[in-house]
């Protein structure tokens, strides 16, 4: 098993975000760590307020767009950005606490305004070294 990581991906216009980790829940949270440095350096983000996020879905693909589209809802109805994440997960329900700020323009210089989560290259997966794989593209 690797240490829990985030990474982009090519595609096209839009951007690829994956997350891999020990489990699935960290695999989530990477992810989740992807979607925000697709805006902003998420070392730049403080967690200085929480906000609770709760959703389900038939599947762990589909709860992977979900739980992205639930954060982009937030980052833009709210204008927060997010920094640190935790998450739960038990059969296909999600449970989590998203630590992070209101945007400042000045001090954060958000690169791009996510869209959405898209159903495009989605897989949640463990991979055959043990660790958990959560991806999907965003657009923006």
């Amino acid at each position: 098993m690797s240490t829990a990581h985030w990474e982009h991906f090519e595609h096209q216009a839009d951007i690829g975000v994956r997350g891999v980790a020990p489990t699935l829940a960290q695999a989530f949270e990477q992810a989740a760590l992807a979607l925000t440095a697709v805006v902003v350096e998420p070392t730049q983000v403080r967690p200085a307020e929480t906000r609770r996020v709760e959703c389900q879905a038939p599947d762990d693909e589909l709860l992977l767009a979900e739980w992205l589209n639930r954060i982009i809802y937030l980052m833009d109805t709210e204008q927060m950005l997010f920094s640190r994440f935790t998450v739960e997960i038990k059969l296909h329900a999600l449970q989590a606490t998203l630590y992070g700020e209101p945007i400042d323009r000045l001090r954060h210089q958000p690169a791009v305004e996510i869209k959405g989560a898209t159903y495009t290259a989605l897989q949640v997966t463990q991979q055959p070294d043990g660790d958990w794989l959560a991806q999907t593209v965003v657009d923006v």
